[in-house]
């Protein structure tokens, strides 16, 4: 499994060579028309997936396409916004044995490096901060597209992944070995400022 988080994965949008000069710029994620996910999966009891996502986050990607290892993306989460279409789970995710949120009611993601690979795609490195915790996590991002769009503007998509260990977190909850990690997928879409 790729390795990520939150976060989203923001920049396959960053690969050097993969557009001209003229898409360098900040780009502000598509949060009114939605066009945006963190989702994430973890196991139960290792005998299904329980999916998930966070329904209010923000943040923006500058992309520099004559040196992408320059770009740079910062995501915040609003913690209470998890949603994993039970009310009752949702309620304990948002409590201390999980997320926590009356105490760390956001998580944030900032960038500190960009890595770009023969194959372009790229490694996003930078501090993710959740319960309080912050520890470096890389988002392996992929390249969705870019382009106009209908109304005049310019966007660029990516998706990208990671996987995080619940206990480097400080979440207390322990659900067996099958749950000790969980996959986070972030797909964003970008809009040229």
């Amino acid at each position: 499994m790729k390795k990520v988080l939150l976060a989203s994965a923001m920049s396959m949008a960053f690969v050097g060579g993969a557009f001209a000069n003229e898409h360098s710029g900040t780009y502000a994620f598509d949060k009114k028309g939605a066009h945006q996910f963190v989702t994430f999966k973890i196991s139960h009891l290792g005998y299904s997936w329980l999916y998930g996502r966070f329904n209010d986050f923000d943040g923006q990607f500058v992309y520099d396409a004559e040196n992408p290892e320059n770009s740079s993306v910062t995501v915040t989460i609003d913690t209470s916004s998890v949603d994993s279409n039970h009310a009752e789970r949702d309620k304990h995710l948002r409590s201390e044995d999980f997320l926590s949120v009356d105490e760390y009611p956001e998580a944030s993601f900032k960038s500190k490096k960009v890595v770009v690979d023969d194959d372009g795609e790229a490694d996003i490195i930078g501090d993710l901060t959740l319960r309080g915790v912050t520890k470096e996590v890389t988002l392996e991002a992929e390249m969705i597209g870019h382009g106009a769009d209908p109304w005049g503007g310019y966007r660029m998509g990516f998706e990208a992944e990671t996987e995080l260990r619940l206990k480097d977190f400080g979440i207390p909850m322990d659900l067996g070995k099958a749950s000790e990690t969980v996959d986070i997928i972030i797909s964003v879409e970008g809009v040229r400022q």
